[in-house]
């Protein structure tokens, strides 16, 4: 597809119009983002490569088209992007966390985007005083630390997780499988679910995401006769699942949470991979027209998960760099007085730094592309 400058205008006017919304009309405002922008920035935190990095490079282009829009616009007040590929790993991540907060020119983080690197180094970020909005690390627990800089752009596992056992319940699955990869993330996710399915589920514990080898989970699946299996974790190892499943001569159907919403899964597993279904509190790649013409226009194709989660994350920082804001402190006051539409959502955060809004879709794998049609869990 071709670059549109109408869908560049189209998204150019969405970027700023949030920007607007919250900041007002205030001339000095404007006056104050043209004093200086020499050295500000936003980071983007999280894997960009390794077995999640498809993930986190979905975040990494919702930041770069709205910092490009903003950038398009405010020919005086020019945002950098500064971006720490953890490989969504939390022993990598500490050490980048310093990085970030030894960088007096990152104003906010998009991210951390894992759970698991969430919980190693948000305590840094928040005796740093350096803003998050994590578009997509969903651990119930991570609002629970009294960290004051943690802001999430969409709904936690304590939504999708009863939402998915409702999808699973509204389903007639009577015997549900309840697995997962051991991360803060995977396991979070399926403990969850599992308790929100009583009777219905089966613990079958957790499995190595590493390994190579899942005939051990075959096996434990044929002899309690599921008809029906969650696991808790990312593509790459749901995928390997899937297809040591199929050809072990398990049927059941598959679910998954948002860790695996992604063209990975369907690369992994295959074939067998067609009709799982997959849970997110992500919004639709396609719910906003102009985000989606916007996004097209730059990157040639299509927003994935968290791509649109983040592109709002970096609206609310560079609205508040719009603002005059210059330090930390002055975004974070910004971000907490924050109320304005986003593509996604209305973007509001309460004293926990959960957003409002609780939607849970469910996507499933059709005829090898991911599909939205199943729509609103709850």
């Amino acid at each position: 597809m071709k670059k549109s400058r109408i869908a560049r205008a189209s998204a150019l006017i969405i970027g700023l119009s949030l920007v607007g919304v919250a900041c007002g009309s205030d001339d000095s405002a404007s006056d104050g983002a043209a004093a200086s922008c020499e050295g500000v920035k936003i980071a983007f935190f999280g894997a960009l490569t390794g077995e999640a990095g498809n993930l986190g490079v979905n975040i990494k282009k919702g930041l770069d088209l709205a910092v490009a829009e903003f950038n398009e616009a405010n020919a005086d007040c020019q945002v950098g992007i500064e971006a720490y590929d953890s490989q969504g790993d939390p022993d990598q991540a500490p050490a980048l966390a310093d990085k970030a907060i030894a960088d007096a020119g990152v104003l906010g983080i998009v991210g951390p985007a894992f759970s698991g690197e969430s919980k190693a180094v948000n305590g840094k970020f928040d005796e740093a005083g350096l803003p998050i909005i994590t578009p997509s690390a969903t651990n119930a627990d991570l609002s629970k630390n009294g960290w004051k800089i943690f802001h999430r752009a969409l709904a936690g596992d304590d939504k999708q997780g009863p939402g998915l056992a409702s999808k699973i319940t509204a389903d007639g699955k009577m015997k549900v499988g309840v697995l997962d990869d051991a991360s803060e993330y995977g396991k979070g996710l399926a403990d969850i679910v599992q308790t929100s399915l009583g009777d219905k589920a089966v613990e079958m514990n957790s499995l190595d995401p590493e390994s190579a080898d899942y005939s051990a989970v075959v096996t434990a699946a044929k002899d309690a006769g599921i008809d029906a299996l969650f696991f808790g974790g990312y593509y790459a190892a749901a995928g390997k699942l899937a297809k040591q499943l199929r050809d072990g001569g398990v049927d059941a159907q598959l679910y998954f949470g948002d860790g695996v919403l992604d063209k990975g899964y369907i690369e992994a597993g295959g074939p067998a991979a067609e009709g799982s279904i997959i849970g997110c509190t992500c919004a639709p790649f396609d719910s906003n027209a102009t985000f989606l013409a916007a996004f097209q226009a730059k990157f040639n194709e299509d927003p994935a998960t968290y791509g649109a989660e983040a592109y709002d994350a970096a609206t609310v920082f560079l609205a508040a760099i719009k603002s005059g804001a210059r330090d930390r402190a002055s975004v974070l006051a910004f971000i907490k007085a924050y109320d304005a539409p986003g593509v996604t959502k209305q973007l509001k955060w309460d004293e926990t730094g959960e957003v409002v809004g609780t939607a849970v879709y469910a996507y499933t794998i059709k005829d090898g592309k991911i599909d939205g049609s199943l729509g609103l869990i709850k």
